[in-house]
């Protein structure tokens, strides 16, 4: 019974954390084309301590949904679309719910076109033929501590901006490690996945439970929490231009997290910790759909969000 609290708590202090520290993969290759890559690294390496949550589920006989995945096309080409969409959207899936918490109204133009997306894939199943395969896991295991061990390293050896945030970064993994346990659908694009095949008629059993909406509440009040406490919540109106276009890059990202099974959220926190081969396809189709859709956006279209 004490699961529950538990978890909100925990996803509440993720929403906050990802606020504070500004998450975002679009701004991760913008900060790497200018010659800065290091928050595209710590963004990349935000799961690493998902090994602790491993030994504890072990330890205590809980059963893991840390799974690997084969790697096919259809993972790099709905990295590719997500990353499109992501760039017009000028935000991935964990911002898109940071922006509007902050008072960004486009936003929820964009969280209608994930579901239009998700729904567009649950009417039309390509045949993704994804195979579960499972790594060794001491050898999981022993690059996941190397890797942390660095990471605090370079951490603890830089200045105070370097610090906070690989602590940042490295803890909203942890934490997610955790939550994953109670619920492994607990990202946002797991929500919506259920959402979109209950409100496409594929399986009525798939409406989320109560736990999931909660959590789903609990993400956005963390999120609220650390704007409101920055002083950066501000109500921003849209005009009908700028809803079409969210529209647009939402439902792209919905038809790419769908072929590539899951966002950028679940892929970070829950496919590169374990090494996914298809996990790790679909992030690097993701940054090289970012790329294209950044070159694109920049040169050949109306900015139609007032920058």
């Amino acid at each position: 019974m004490m699961l529950l609290p538990i978890s909100l708590l925990l996803v509440c202090i993720i929403g906050f954390l990802a606020q504070s520290i500004g998450l975002c993969m679009v701004r991760g290759v913008n900060e790497f084309k200018s010659g800065k890559p290091e928050f595209l690294l710590a963004l990349l390496l935000s799961g690493v301590l998902t090994w602790i949550a491993m030994i504890y589920a072990n330890y205590f006989g809980i059963h893991t949904n840390f799974k690997t995945y084969e790697a096919n096309s259809w993972f790099a080409i709905g990295g590719v679309i997500f990353g499109f969409g992501t760039a017009f959207n000028q935000g991935c899936g964990v911002s898109t719910l940071s922006k509007l918490s902050r008072g960004d109204s486009k936003m929820i133009f964009t969280i209608l076109g994930w579901l239009i997306g998700w729904t567009i894939l649950a009417q039309w199943s390509p045949s993704t033929s994804h195979i579960k395969l499972f790594l060794s896991t001491n050898i999981t295991l022993a690059i996941l501590v190397s890797i942390s061990v660095a990471s605090l390293v370079w951490a603890f050896t830089g200045n105070k901006q370097r610090r906070k945030l690989w602590l940042t970064m490295m803890a909203i993994g942890l934490i997610g490690g955790f939550v994953f346990l109670f619920d492994p659908k607990w990202p946002p694009s797991g929500l919506l996945y259920q959402v979109s095949h209950a409100l496409a008629g594929i399986n009525d059993s798939l409406w989320p439970p109560v736990e999931s909406y909660l959590l789903f509440l609990s993400l956005l009040v963390g999120m609220f929490s650390a704007a409101w406490r920055t002083k950066k919540f501000e109500l921003i109106r849209s005009s009908w231009q700028q809803w079409l276009l969210h529209i647009m890059a939402g439902t792209c990202m919905g038809i790419g997290a769908s072929l590539a099974v899951g966002g950028n959220d679940s892929q970070l926190l829950l496919a590169l910790p374990t090494f996914s081969p298809g996990g790790i396809v679909a992030v690097i189709g993701m940054l090289i759909g970012i790329w294209i859709g950044l070159f694109v956006r920049e040169r050949y279209v109306i900015k139609l969000d007032g920058k």
